[in-house]
């Protein structure tokens, strides 16, 4: 896992539905951990693209509904600065399911992916047919 070159703001919170964007079964997915988040008291946690969180999935096929695992956000819909000024934005959060390394479970992501997110984790590269 590489440092992000982009100032990426934490807009989903703990709690957060977001889509799967990936062909694992899974359709939408509750966010319930950030992976590495040191916080404050009484302060909830949030993550941003290309961070590595734990979501259960609460639509989707029956092996995998109900079931916890580890994914990394792709897409969020809050604007994010880059640093040669660009601003980001996309226009649903999602997240594609991956092992505790952040290699993807699924062979191919739906839709455009943050590069951001490319750069920390090279294998969701691989599988992605878009990167923004």
């Amino acid at each position: 896992m590489k440092g992000l070159k982009a100032s990426v703001t934490r807009a989903l919170n703990v709690g957060t539905v977001v889509n799967c964007a990936d062909n694992t079964g899974a359709k939408t997915a509750q966010i319930i951990s950030v992976g590495g988040y040191h916080g404050v008291k009484r302060r909830q946690p949030a993550c941003g693209v290309a961070s590595l969180i734990k979501v259960v999935v609460k639509e989707g096929d029956l092996k995998s509904r109900h079931q916890m695992f580890n994914a990394v956000i792709v897409r969020q819909k809050a604007e994010y600065r880059r640093k040669d000024g660009m601003r980001v934005t996309f226009e649903d959060n999602a997240c594609v399911i991956t092992d505790e390394k952040g290699d993807p479970k699924g062979t191919e992501i739906k839709g455009a992916v943050a590069k951001e997110a490319v750069e920390r984790f090279s294998g969701i590269g691989k599988i992605s047919t878009i990167v923004v």
